[in-house]
């Protein structure tokens, strides 16, 4: 009959010798996992600047359009007499009111 080892005697030996090579291998993924979670986080990171800036450009580019079509409705020189233009500009009334338009960039945002 062979003889009986006690299950204690086997993890007494097994212990060390899992550790030895468990250890690396258990290093070595959270390594790259880490590596691999501040890549993911630094690519977010750009991805949001590149729509921050695209946002600016955008509301730059609706801005500047809004600027230029207010100046080609801009009446000529003849075109109304001074004490029409007070009385739309007392009603509210005319060409010449824009919707204001805000320009929101998120400036003031921290991340």
């Amino acid at each position: 009959m062979p003889p009986v080892v006690p299950p204690f005697l086997i993890g007494l030996v097994a212990v060390p010798l899992a550790k030895r090579f468990l250890k690396p291998l258990v290093r070595g993924v959270i390594v790259t996992s880490v590596g691999v979670v501040m890549d993911v986080k630094k690519a977010a990171h750009e991805a949001g600047e590149s729509i921050n800036d695209l946002a600016a450009e955008v509301a730059a580019d609706v801005v500047a359009t809004q600027i230029v079509s207010a100046d080609s409705h801009r009446p000529t020189e003849g075109a109304a007499p001074d004490d029409e233009k007070d009385k739309s500009g007392e009603r509210g009334e005319g060409p010449s009111r824009s919707p204001k338009v805000r320009a929101a960039t998120g400036a003031g945002k921290t991340q």
